[in-house]
């Protein structure tokens, strides 16, 4: 019989630390071996108990429970990260998976999803609330839409907006803190995004995009 999934539990609340525990405890496959109420303590209790998975909340009092995964998995590069939170937001979701996370589930989930989420990610897989993924995947479409319908940065449209208003790129260097070469590559690559070729094309679409009117 393979040995059961360990796991660390991390939530600044003991009601909900126990509970957690208690449903663990009661599958065949799965044994809580630590507690911890804070991402230092999560850190610290890793240490000494060697989970397989840590269960850990965002929101905790001295440091976000993502603050922590960097130090868990740069020590315990086996273990997996299964992210508990109340938030729905798609950018803790990306920001936690970023950061290194195998899995994100909701404080709201029914015990039998946590069960099989810890599972998941123990087995090496990703897991994610399909809710919450497509809230990602909608996400990441806005954000592609955006971009294909401005293509610059926010430092390219900075650059842009004074060369429209007749700055030279030493001018430009100065004012936005940057070389004069980097001022220079920023105008080529805006030339290049925008598919123009001179200033005076520039100007035009400062223009009309509003750029200049504050």
């Amino acid at each position: 019989m393979a040995s059961p999934i360990r796991v660390l539990v991390v939530d600044d609340h003991a009601v909900v630390r126990s509970g957690l525990s208690l449903l663990l405890a009661q599958e065949d496959d799965i044994e809580p071996v630590a507690e911890a109420s804070s991402a230092h303590e999560a850190i610290f209790e890793a240490r000494s108990s060697k989970p397989d998975v840590v269960l850990i909340d965002v929101t905790m009092p001295g440091g976000s429970g993502l603050d922590a995964l960097p130090t868990l998995l740069h020590e315990h590069p086996e273990t997996k990260v299964l992210v508990l939170s109340m938030h729905d937001d798609p950018r803790y979701v990306r920001q936690a998976f970023e950061l290194g996370a195998s899995g994100y589930i909701l404080k709201e989930a029914a015990d039998a999803e946590v069960v099989g989420a810890i599972r998941q990610v123990a087995a090496g897989e990703r897991y994610v609330h399909p809710v919450l993924g497509a809230r990602l995947v909608e996400a990441d479409s806005n954000a592609a839409r955006a971009a294909a319908q401005d293509p610059l940065s926010d430092r390219e449209h900075d650059v842009l907006r004074l060369l429209a208003l007749g700055h030279t790129n030493g001018e430009i260097g100065k004012e936005l803190f940057i070389s004069v070469r980097t001022a220079e590559t920023h105008r080529s690559h805006i030339l290049r995004k925008l598919g123009l070729s001179a200033r005076a094309d520039l100007v035009r679409y400062a223009l009309e995009h509003g750029m200049l009117d504050s």
